[in-house]
């Protein structure tokens, strides 16, 4: 692929509009013009701006007086997170007429999501910035990506600058919309998912803590964020137990609910999950409490089932199989990311099956008692349902296994109504 000539150096760009060696140039004449007021973050920026071999990789430091209208939006499992108007927008090309830097998106809302106690700069900081830089491959949203590094000048705490989803999570996002969304939204929806977790994996990185709360819905596109837990997928908890589980429970696989290591298996659990309830529209094990005894049944085999809604056997088994007890029998995110891509662009049986379905949920709306129009989802959340990330010790839980009939034909959800740990 021809990526066009710099007009600069006459040699060809490693991007649209992007020549590294030019563009290094030109951040290195800039770098005596700022500080961070860290030697740490300082030369972490000044790195990924001399390698960035496009825009999306570029970091900046992003001076608080650039930021406006900063309005408080909610605390986040180890910070807080804000919204802002940034004056500048994020750097796209290099201008060879005005000799300075092009920017999109100027005077437009972003979110800056602050690390308490990072006055210090803790190494957690800069390694989540570092997970969203290495896992930042894709020419889409499917891994959220970070703009630069700002500094809250009351509290010294350091903030990412992010961009910002006006539809917040995907949980907040079904919520309002599910009942508008298509079959092949939801696969869309599935795919740009895998498509990020792909991306960790590849990077042979666990995210360690996927729960729709961490995907974010942009409008047609949802990307995979919060990378602060993720860690390199030889992590041995063992060497950091204060971590071990740490997470949303109908979210965490069940090995790692018994202490054993967090794996890429443990992440493909957590996107069946995800799979459930992008299709169902319902948050999983949403009228029970989440607590020791949730957690010893989905040992036992309790997975939720599509109560609500008819799905389509192929999809179910994909769900089953991500949600298997057993982690070597999950399947990895590129071959799901595969299987996705084949039934959003138009396998032909799964659509005789959409189309069977659309039509049976169109008897169902035309009976009087559903004569009113669907426009959000309704259904009653536990009082001790909790779906935030919190530390979880749950001791002597039993082996995983699957329910005794978890892949009979004849179960057609992905768990039967008679399952014996109820």
């Amino acid at each position: 692929m021809s990526y066009r000539i710099c007009k600069e150096c006459g040699k060809e760009n490693t991007e649209v509009d992007w020549c590294k060696e030019c563009n290094a140039k030109h951040f290195q004449q800039n770098f005596k013009n700022w500080t961070s007021g860290n030697n740490d973050i300082d030369k972490f920026i000044q790195d990924t701006q001399l390698s960035a071999t496009d825009y999306e990789k570029v970091l900046e430091w992003i001076p608080y007086n650039k930021l406006y209208d900063i309005e408080y939006i909610a605390k986040g499992g180890f910070g807080k997170v804000y919204r802002a108007k940034w004056i500048d927008g994020y750097i796209e090309s290099w201008d060879n007429i005005n000799k300075n830097w092009k920017r999109y998106d100027s005077n437009e809302f972003v979110a800056l999501k602050s690390l308490n106690n990072s006055e210090n700069v803790t190494s957690e900081f800069i390694n989540e910035i570092t997970m969203h830089c290495k896992t930042k491959k894709y020419q889409t949203v499917s891994v959220i990506r970070v703009y630069g590094i700002t500094q809250d000048p009351e509290t010294k705490n350091y903030m990412m600058v992010l961009p910002y989803a006006e539809d917040g999570s995907l949980r907040a996002y079904l919520d309002k919309n599910y009942h508008e969304l298509s079959w092949d939204t939801k696969l869309e929806y599935l795919w740009h998912i895998t498509l990020g977790l792909e991306s960790i994996h590849e990077e042979e990185l666990i995210h360690r803590d996927l729960h729709i709360g961490n995907i974010l819905s942009f409008k047609s596109e949802v990307t995979v964020t919060d990378m602060g837990l993720c860690k390199p997928a030889d992590y041995n908890v063992s060497e950091n137990p204060k971590n071990s589980i740490y997470g949303v429970l109908p979210y965490i696989a069940p090995e790692v609910l018994r202490g054993q290591n967090y794996t890429k298996a443990a992440d493909i659990y957590s996107f069946g999950i995800i799979m459930y309830e992008v299709i169902s529209g319902l948050p999983p094990y949403h009228d029970v409490s989440h607590d020791k005894n949730l957690a010893i049944k989905i040992c036992q085999g309790l997975r939720s089932r599509f109560s609500n809604i008819k799905v389509p056997q192929l999809i179910v088994n994909l769900v089953k199989r991500c949600l298997d007890a057993n982690p070597i029998n999950r399947p990895e995110a590129v071959e799901i990311r595969d299987i996705l891509w084949q039934w959003w662009i138009g396998d032909e049986e799964l659509q005789k099956q959409f189309k069977q379905i659309e039509e049976s949920e169109k008897i169902n709306t035309s009976l009087p008692a559903s004569s009113i129009p669907l426009t959000s989802l309704s259904y009653e959340t536990h009082s001790e349902a909790v779906y935030t990330s919190r530390l979880l010790n749950f001791n002597n839980l039993p082996e995983p296994k699957n329910s005794d009939d978890y892949y009979n034909e004849q179960n057609d959800n992905i768990i039967s109504e008679k399952f014996s740990g109820k």
